[in-house]
């Protein structure tokens, strides 16, 4: 029994299992600005009326390969509504010493041009104003690099992944197929 209970445990902190929200919201999220890794700002508002899976990733992590399918979901499901957006961050101390070394890294290995943040804070009390909305809104926290959220086009966050669920599982398409527009 005691096994059982400590595989539940380490499966459920990497999140092999989807999970709803914890505490779904009625009203629309608020939007949130990120830093983006080429200059600028990435104002989520933008993407009203569209599906969002937010992911938090590293470049030197053992699940960075899911880079490739979060590629795969933007080049396949961003021309039907779907919005990819990677936030990098070194809170599991795996990622780049700058955003010009992530982006290159990206780019040049992974081919990868979803909406990226430049490196971003995802725990504690120097976390980005997103993910501590999360914590306080849904109790989600990040328990490690690659964990996944989809908001609907309202912002409102309809699951939540671990580091185990892959980008183009099926979990994750059947949730933001019927959110995208026209759908």
């Amino acid at each position: 029994m005691k096994l059982k209970l400590m595989a539940a445990a380490v499966l459920t902190g990497f999140g092999a299992f989807a999970a709803p929200a914890a505490r779904a919201t009625e009203a629309a999220a608020p939007s949130f600005t990120f830093a983006s890794i080429e200059g600028g700002v990435i104002d989520t508002a933008a993407y009203r009326g569209h599906p969002v899976l937010v992911v938090n990733t590293a470049s030197l992590c053992g699940f960075t390969p899911q880079l490739e399918g979060l590629q795969a979901l933007h080049k396949i499901w961003g021309p039907k509504g779907l919005v990819v957006l990677a936030v990098p961050s070194d809170d599991f101390k795996q990622e780049l010493e700058s955003g010009k070394e992530v982006s290159e890294f990206c780019t040049l290995t992974y081919g990868l041009t979803v909406p990226m943040t430049d490196i971003t804070p995802v725990l504690g009390e120097g976390a980005h104003p997103f993910f501590k909305w999360l914590k306080e809104t849904q109790g989600f926290v990040p328990r490690w690099n690659f964990n996944k959220v989809l908001l609907d086009g309202e912002g409102r966050v309809v699951a939540t992944w671990g580091s185990m669920t892959k980008p183009e599982s099926s979990a994750i398409r059947a949730a933001f197929e019927p959110l995208l527009p026209g759908a």
